[in-house]
């Protein structure tokens, strides 16, 4: 599939329907477009299945109570949505998006509360998220943004308003030449690229930011627990930045992302090792079993 996503044939579920692809649309005063009232979930499908997809519909619901977004579906309605999208434009490999919103109604300043919460699951054919840079390594520059404070917004919902800084440095990271940003976090750790987890590797064992201040991913969490099975120690901890030059290999971890090798940040130069390429490898034949 190609082209512009508003122009397509297929379908999208929305609000307990399939619409045609260029009918799925929503009114200009959408609470969310203007006060970002939204959440997401970005997952994959191999051969037919979703990979954890239960596990991203729980989340979609967490997110949006975080949120204070009350999503009027289940779980289980969700997952029927997302395998009905699937079914009806004939897909068995794709990228599936699942996105929950205010939209439009009675009110339309800050409050939304008398707002309807809609929903609508959409799927598409997507290759890899970085191009060439799954062999090659992906060249990431810094981010001049750094995450927030979880006293300032709700850090572990996959919102909507949390991206608008990725975006901004994903375009700055690509006018440099570089598939994309890593970011350090407020009080100057290193946290996550703008769609991804991200890990080291030194001296055989891997270090990972602690997810206190932004998402724990699900396939970082299913990348840990690959590693703990391989007896490979795990350091979940507050990395500084200066920690950058030590590290050999590094990668990155999303369900867009997959499992991602990392060859630069900035002034740091990495490896594509064997560990990188042995857990790339492990993710692919996990999530296609």
């Amino acid at each position: 599939m190609a082209g512009a996503y508003d122009d397509r044939d297929g379908w999208i579920w929305m609000d307990g329907k399939l619409v045609d692809w260029r009918q799925a649309n929503v009114h200009i005063l959408t609470h969310a477009m203007h006060y970002a009232s939204s959440v997401f979930e970005g997952e994959r499908a191999y051969n037919g299945k979703i990979f954890e997809s239960r596990r991203h519909s729980e989340r979609l619901l967490a997110s949006g109570r975080m949120l204070d977004v009350d999503i009027p579906w289940t779980v289980d309605e969700i997952e029927v949505a997302k395998y009905e999208v699937m079914k009806a434009n004939g897909l068995t490999d794709a990228y599936v998006r699942a996105v929950a919103w205010r939209g439009s109604g009675e009110d339309m300043g800050v409050s939304s509360a008398k707002n309807p919460v809609r929903l609508a699951v959409a799927a598409w054919e997507w290759g890899s998220y970085y191009g060439d840079a799954k062999m090659k390594g992906a060249k990431l520059d810094i981010s001049k943004w750094k995450r927030p404070s979880p006293e300032t917004i709700p850090v572990h919902a996959k919102a909507a308003g949390l991206y608008m800084i990725c975006t901004m440095s994903k375009h700055a990271a690509e006018a440099k030449g570089c598939s994309d940003a890593l970011f350090m976090d407020y009080r100057g750790y290193v946290a996550e690229a703008t769609g991804a987890n991200i890990f080291f590797v030194k001296d055989g064992e891997v270090h990972t930011p602690t997810a206190d201040v932004f998402l724990n991913g699900i396939t970082r969490q299913t990348v840990i627990g690959m590693l703990e099975e391989r007896q490979v120690k795990v350091h979940q901890r507050h990395i500084l930045p200066g920690e950058l030059e030590s590290f050999e290999q590094c990668w990155l971890t999303g369900t867009a992302a997959e499992v991602t090798p990392v060859g630069q940040i900035g002034d740091y130069n990495f490896e594509v090792g064997a560990m990188t390429r042995d857990v790339a490898t492990s993710y692919e034949e996990l999530v296609r079993a």
